[in-house]
This record gives C-alpha cells, structure tokens and sequence, in this order.
C-alpha cells in the first residue's frame, strides 16, 4: 500500500507564544526606542562584534532598551555549528517536491530549532538561481526558475517566521557562481534583473522577511552592498521591504556610500561600519535620519517577531560545542518525521523500464558504490562536510548542519529486505571494478549509488573550487555503473547530486532499468530512498532544473579564469536560463525542468479558463512591486486530474504561461503548481489562480509592470514539455 500523506498532526512545532506585529506596529516601537539612544548606541546595532562571540555573526548588547544583541547563524538547512540539531535536506530537494505544504513545515521545524539555540536571525532561505549548472552553491537554493524559487523563498520564510526566528533571503543580488565571487562583476540588464532574478525577493518581501543579506559581487560595476539602484531602487524602494539589509561577512566595502546606498547592518564588523559610521555621522557624510532609519528598520524586525520578550538566550558555541557555555539543547524534536517525508516527496523517479521499480518478490539485492555506505570519518569528519565520502546528503560549506545521525541506504536497504528474506550484498567501493561486478552478478537487481558534490569557494574539495569543475559523476560513477550493467539486467542507478549531471554514457544502456535521482535527502537518506523502492511511497519528486545531454548544452557557464582583476560575468542569456533557453533554441534535454515518473498514471481534461488580466493602471515607483493591481487573482484556471493507474499517488501539475512572440519572451514559463494526492480511479479537481504578475512584463522604458497585448497562452502539463492542456486569455 503507498502512503503519500504526513500527518500534520505529528509536526508539532514549538511556536512563540508572543503573538508577532504588524509592520507598522513595529517600527512605532522601534522609532520611539531609537529615541532614546545615542549615535554610538544606534551604530551598535548596526555593526558585528567581529569572529570573538558565539554564534557565527553577533552585534552588541544595549542595555538601555533591553537589547540583548543578535545571534547570527547559518545556515539555510538547520543550525551550523552546533549539536543536537537536525540536518535537513537542503533547498534543492524542498524545490523538487513542489510541495508548499512540506516546504513550509520544513521552514517551521528550521525555525523551532533555530529558536530552540537562541538565535535571532537565521541566515536562510539562498535563493540565488541555478543560472550556470556547475555553480557551487546550486543545491542551497531552489533550482533555475524564479517563480519555483520564489515560491520555495516564500513558504519557508513564513515557516521560519512562524517560530519567531528572523529570516534571511540571500545573497542579494547575481550572485551565481563561486569562482571570483569576490572579485567579479555580474552585468545584467533592466528587464532580466526584474523578471528573473529579482522575482524571488519579491515574494521574500510579501512574506515579510525580516532580513535581506547583500551579496559579494558587483552589478554592472558596483559592490552590491552599496549600489543605490538595486538597495534603495529595487528592494526598499519598487519592492518596499521593510526590514534591514546586513552585508554577507567581508562584503561591506565603504561607510557613507554603502550605508546611503541603503546597507543597515555590516557583518561580521567591526570595519567600515562601527567607529567610522560614527565618524561619517558626525561629519554630515551619513545624516542623523539615514543612520535612524537603519537603526529603526533593524529594530522593527526584532519587535516583528517579538524577541524582546521571553525569547530564548543563546546556549550554545559554534566556535567549541564543548565550550562550558555550550549547554547542548536538544532541539530536535521529531522533526526526522519531516525530513524524511520530504527526502521521499523530492525523490524523482526519471526511468522506470520493465516497471521493475517498486521491487517485488527479490531473492537478492546487489548494492555497489561509496555513495551507499558510510564514511570512514563518520558523517561529520569533514568540516563543514569538505568531502566526498560514503552517501552524499548535502553540499559542502557555510550552507551545511551537523548531522545527528545519517542514515546510509545500505543499511537501510538491508535492513528492509530482511523483512522479505532478500538477501543484500555489497561492494562499497567505487575504484574496485571487479568487486563490483562481482556484487552485481546474478543478483535479481543490482543498485548503483554514484554522486556529484559542490559547494562554497574558498572550501576546494577534489580539485573543485566550489564551482565543479565538470558535469559528470564523481568518482568514476559512468565507469562504475557500466561495469555493473555488463554483469546485471536489472541495474538500477541511484544518483546523490548537487545538480544535474550527465549521464549519457549509461542512459540508454539496455540493462539500466531504472534511474532515480535522490538528490541530497539529508539526515534520512537512506530511508527515504528505500521507501521509494520498495513502494512504500509512489514517487512524486519533480526536477527543479533540465538535465541537458551535454555541459554546452545550457545558455551559461561558469567562467574559471580571469583576464582582469575584476571578472565580468555577463548574463547575456538574459531571460532564457535553463528550460527556457532549451525550449527557445529547440535543443532536446535529456530529462526536461518540471519531468518526474510515478508508479501509476494520470490523465487531464476539462480545461477552463476565467476572468482577464488587462484593465486598470499598472502601479510605478514606491512599493509598487507589491501592489494589489499585481498581486490580486484576475484569472482562474481549473482542470480535472484522474488517476488511471492502480495505485494511489500525488501528480504535479504545472502551468506554464507563453506571451505574445511580440515580447522577445521565452516560449514558456512556470506561473503555477501544485501537488494533488489522487486515489485509483478517482478524479480530483484541481484549481490555481494567476495574477497579472503572472502575465506581466517588465517594461524599461515607463519603469513599471505592464501586461503586453495580444492573446496569452496557457498550457497545463505534467512538466515543461509534456503539456496536456491548452488554452490562452
């Protein structure tokens, strides 16, 4: 029997008991505390201590209002550097599940547990997108479309919120690869910045987040963390966020450009901001109301959230967790119920020949590769998981957790077929080709486990300098799985990747039966996988970018070398990244955006489409990005999804909307989804509102959001390329 359902009942998260303000509420509690405070009170709020506290990032305490100071700590998938904390699965297979539901549980089992340490502000959600498929930090963000991403940035800040925790939406803005992340200048132009990357901070904004970091790079030739346009421009001024902006740690350059240009807060400090901001003050370079409102704004999130009353202290240590002020709270709860509910929901099931997958009546099981078992350090002998060894379950760098356990899929695996009488044998190397072989031949499947690791820059790992440096398993995966296809007709590869990888050498190999992409699942990867194999839950994971036949196949890449001292990266691919630029120059992936199998079937009908998105005065200037005109439903869509199989199962609808050929637009792109569970044989109904966003362009010359002329298309499929319904507005 599949069971595709959580109990929601059994995520019971410890929520603050200080019911949260509004906007308005807070900064009249902020301006009337700022009041009371000198200029080196208010700078205190703005500037880091530097690395000499306990959690990654801290600013000083003022006592004369009860401000304890902030704990600031990474990371985007639970709390770095700390004990008896949960280590969720990164963003990456939160996208795949397209699943707001659990996406926002996981924010909220984040939140509590951040909560739980006595943090503040949580350094998380990423959601820079996967423009260049190599990018090192791919797999913290939600994958290469900005309404999936910005979706994903959406449900885990009201998530994380919920619990009181003050989220982060990063890196703020271009910043997409690691080579010269530093030293490099993202150039991009009006319309792209708008439609694409900036469309998740948009909805950060609508979520009420409370803190936007600012990236390392320049824009167009300025550090982000002090380019007017794109602080003061986009984000305070078209979008209206109303929190602060902290700078990424090292990324503040200035002191009167940066913090006029809109940054509030430096970290990890104390430079260019603390003594010389009240310097620059006191000269007129930074007025007494630009330095109120930064002080104001970073209040306002504190009170938001209603930190200032009842909120945990910090206990513990990142620099030492057996430091005697490291009290090493549990703050786990149950939240593995779901982690490993959505280990098995990203799961994406991508060939499925002879229906050999789910297993039924084996005799034996051949399990093959590192990526099975565990490693020879334990699952946290690497720091900040600088390794690749045993089952891959997250990147590596500041975007990572400790994990409390790790479930290997070897253990796992035997450990359910002996509840079959199966009997399991294994080869956990991936040089030993004979071994191998040997564990693969005459064995009813063989299961192949191969990976592909990345991570942060100044963290190199197997000559990969963050960026990977190619497109192919590590390790000598392609070798390995044609190795063990030579000995068995059954072999199954199980991939743990960080993003796409090729996989053209064995695709189509004849004794390759099944391929299934566990992604990075987290502290539960092995069960989860296991789950999905032995049908004890019918896979509904989708893939959160294309996986292309070759590297050159995508419209970007990383760039490695620098002529100059400052690299210029130029996003020349404008507005076709990923699925886009494949649909548009007609090249057939391999496995396209959107793609995922199930154990049972589904069929669509009975298309309708209602209402308009012209009418009315588009909105410009402050805030306008969030105005209803934008924002509010103007058109319905509904359809029927039957599932024909015998099995119960979750489909993925998708809706893709195509303007006019007028616009120079992608062929298509993604304005709705979602996850609908469907009993065999049974029908569900299926309804998803479009605003005019959803239909709108950026216009660069009047500044504003326009819906172009000309008919609409609308096209509901099961992916990208697999559409099932048509219809246009």
């Amino acid at each position: 029997m599949f069971c595709n359902t959580v109990s929601v009942a059994l995520l019971l998260f410890s929520v603050s008991s200080n019911a949260q303000l509004t906007w308005k509420e807070a900064y009249a509690k902020a301006e009337s505390a700022i009041s009371q405070l000198s200029v080196a009170d208010k700078v205190n709020l703005l500037t880091g201590q530097g690395g000499a506290s306990r959690c990654i990032g801290n600013t000083s305490p003022v006592a004369s209002i009860n401000f304890p100071g902030f704990c600031l700590e990474d990371s985007p998938l639970g709390v770095r550097l700390a004990s008896n904390v949960s280590a969720f699965p990164p963003a990456i297979n939160a996208a795949a599940t397209f699943n707001r539901t659990l996406i926002r549980q996981r924010g909220e089992a984040m939140g509590a547990e951040f909560r739980g340490k006595g943090v503040h502000v949580a350094l998380g959600p990423m959601m820079n997108l996967m423009r260049a498929p190599a990018a090192g930090r791919n797999w913290e963000g939600f994958g290469a479309d900005p309404y999936l991403s910005g979706e994903g940035a959406f449900e885990t800040i009201i998530g994380m919120q919920s619990q009181g925790v003050q989220a982060t939406a990063k890196h703020y803005i271009n910043n997409e690869q690691e080579h010269f992340r530093t030293t490099s200048t993202s150039n991009v132009d009006d319309r792209t910045q708008h439609e694409v990357y900036a469309i998740p901070f948009i909805r950060s904004v609508q979520a009420e987040v409370a803190a936007i970091m600012c990236s390392y790079n320049q824009i167009n030739g300025t550090y982000a963390c002090e380019k007017d346009e794109t602080l003061n421009g986009i984000l305070k001024g078209e979008l209206g966020h109303q929190g602060y902006v902290m700078s990424d740690w090292g990324a503040t350059h200035s002191t009167s450009p940066a913090a006029n240009a809109g940054l509030d807060m430096a970290m990890p400090g104390p430079s260019n901001f603390g003594s010389a901001l009240i310097t620059a003050v006191q000269n007129g370079s930074v007025s007494q109301s630009r330095l109120d409102n930064m002080a104001i704004r970073t209040l306002a999130a504190w009170y938001k959230l209603g930190q200032d009353s009842g909120y945990p202290p910090v206990n513990f240590d990142s620099r030492n967790n057996s430091a005697p002020d490291d009290l090493g709270v549990d703050v786990q709860g149950n939240h593995k119920v779901v982690i490993r509910e959505i280990g098995k929901a990203s799961t994406v099931l991508l060939k499925n020949s002879k229906n050999i997958l789910p297993f039924k009546n084996l005799q034996s099981i051949g399990i093959i590769g590192n990526g099975a078992g565990p490693a020879a350090r334990g699952p946290n002998g690497f720091p900040n998981r600088q390794g690749n060894d045993g089952v891959l379950a997250m990147g590596w760098g500041s975007g990572t957790a400790n994990y409390p356990y790790l479930i290997t899929p070897v253990e796992a695996i035997t450990a359910r077929a002996a509840q079959d009488g199966t009997t399991v044998t294994s080869s956990l190397s991936d040089s030993d080709l004979n071994a191998a072989a040997a564990a693969a031949s005459g064995k009813d499947v063989a299961l192949v486990f191969i990976t592909a690791d990345s991570g942060e820059g100044n963290s190199p790992v197997e000559g990969n300098a963050g960026d990977r440096n190619d497109l192919f398993a590590w390790h000598n995966g392609d070798a390995l799985v044609q190795r063990v296809a030579q000995s068995n007709k059954n072999t199954i590869v199980v991939v743990n990747t960080v993003g796409p990888i090729v996989v053209e050498a064995w695709i189509d190999h004849p004794n390759v039966t099944a391929l299934v992409w566990s992604g990075l699942p987290g502290q539960e990867a092995g069960n989860s996988v296991t789950d999905v194999l032995f049908g004890a839950y019918n896979p509904s994971g989708r893939l959160p970018y294309t996986i292309g036949k070759s590297i050159t196949d995508y419209p970007a890449q990383v760039i490695y070398t620098s002529p100059t001292p400052i690299l210029t990266i130029p996003y020349s691919e404008g507005l076709f990244i990923d699925y886009r630029h494949f649909d548009a120059a007609g090249i057939a992936p391999r496995f396209e955006f959107g793609f995922g199998l199930s154990y049972t079937s589904f069929q669509y009908s009975g298309l309708s489409i209602r209402g308009s998105p012209r009418g009315g005065q588009a909105p410009s200037g402050p805030g306008s990005a969030l105005d209803p005109w934008l924002h509010d439903p103007v058109v319905t869509v509904r359809f029927n999804i039957r599932n024909t199989g015998r099995v119960a199962g979750h489909e993925i609808p998708q809706l893709y909307v195509s303007l006019p050929a007028s616009t120079n637009s992608p062929p298509r792109v993604l304005k709705g989804f979602d996850s609908i569970f469907v009993a065999p044989g049974r029908t569900q109904g299926v309804t998803i509102q479009l605003s005019r966003l959803d239909f709108a362009m950026w216009d660069v010359i009047q500044q504003r959001w326009q819906v172009p002329s000309g008919r609409i298309g609308i096209s509901i499929g099961a992916s990208s390329r697999d559409i099932r319904l048509t219809g246009s507005v």
